[in-house]
């Protein structure tokens, strides 16, 4: 009789592809990276690797600062538009509270009163003051 065996099945990853490779191992064997890594890390690279890493850390950047700006410019336009709705109330606020009628009756609380008569031109002569 055959004696049993404990027989384990290797657990496939979350990148696996369907033939049983990961997706990276599988891009690295395209790209043949090995070849590059063979004798070391190839240092004459550097130089433009890290060019285009502050490139991108610019870019970045950049991109964050002009988001910022936009963001401000908004806000300053709302600002700007609430700060021009309350002048233009208290314009009209203040023509309406100048005109002739409005201040007569703010001033009957003093016991000052219009005058019927209207006003009289002062002519005075060019020799005499």
């Amino acid at each position: 009789m055959a004696e049993n065996k404990l027989r384990i099945e290797p657990k496939k990853s979350a990148g696996s592809t369907s033939n049983g490779t990961s997706v990276f191992s599988g891009l690295e064997k395209k790209l043949k990276l090995e070849s590059y890594f063979e004798e070391g890390f190839p240092v004459q690279h550097v130089p433009k690797i890290a060019f285009v890493m502050a490139l991108g850390l610019f870019y970045i950047g950049n991109t964050h600062y002009a988001e910022k700006t936009v963001r401000k410019i908004n806000n300053m336009q709302a600002e700007v538009e609430d700060l021009r709705a309350d002048y233009t109330t208290m314009k009209s606020d203040l023509m309406f509270a100048s005109k002739q009628s409005e201040v007569a009756k703010k001033v009957k609380a003093f016991g000052l009163e219009e005058s019927l008569e209207p006003p009289t031109k002062i002519v005075v002569e060019e020799g005499e003051y």
